[in-house]
């Protein structure tokens, strides 16, 4: 997408400010632009510069660049490389600035590729990851393997079990048994008590 284009057609760029700011009592804060919770103040200064600098390194890590975005640098009329003019292309990248002669503010920005290595005090730190294709539908579940057989059904080929199918369970057809057992030796013990005993 062309950088040239109105910013109505692209969504625009996205800037952390991190500072470290002195007060009279000789203390010092941070303060963030994304109104993250940041330190007490404090005497230590050093401490929260290392502070600072962590905390812009975070943010910068967290950031996913949009790819759609438009150039920040432009935004401010170019004012981060004054002298230098060039015409916003290419890419969109992540810039962390800071100076360290201030060693005061640490700036995240969204700006283009032409742009992006012209800033004064600046570093790319990120860049917009490239489109990715929709994900495959999914594929189909495949069938269970032929003649595995589910307990108390019939295996069908295919592997599918027909719950259609008639079935017996095996405990009634042991007791079917059973009963026929018990009931035929009854009756050939009553035939041999019913017999008339040799005289």
């Amino acid at each position: 997408m062309d950088h040239a284009q109105p910013h109505a057609t692209r969504r625009p760029p996205r800037t952390w400010a991190i500072r470290l700011m002195g007060h009279r009592d000789r203390t010092a804060s941070v303060t963030c632009s994304s109104s993250c919770a940041m330190p007490t103040r404090s005497r230590d200064v050093a401490a929260l510069r290392r502070f600072a600098e962590a905390h812009a390194a975070a943010h910068a890590r967290a950031a996913t660049v949009h790819p759609d975005a438009a150039c920040g640098c432009r935004q401010t009329e170019c004012a981060a490389h004054e002298g230098t003019r060039v015409d916003c292309a290419g890419s969109v990248l992540l810039v962390l600035r800071h100076d360290p002669a201030v060693g005061q503010a640490w700036t995240l920005t969204e700006a283009c590729a032409s742009c992006a290595p012209m800033m004064s005090h600046g570093r790319i730190v990120g860049r917009a990851l490239p489109r990715t294709r929709p994900p495959d539908p999914a594929v189909p579940a495949q069938p269970a393997p032929a003649g595995v057989a589910v307990p108390g059904r019939v295996s069908a080929p295919g592997g599918f079990s027909d719950s259609s199918a008639p079935t017996e369970p095996a405990r009634s057809r042991s007791r079917s048994r059973s009963r026929s057992g018990r009931g035929g030796g009854q009756r050939r013990a009553g035939g041999r008590g019913r017999g008339t005993p040799r005289q």
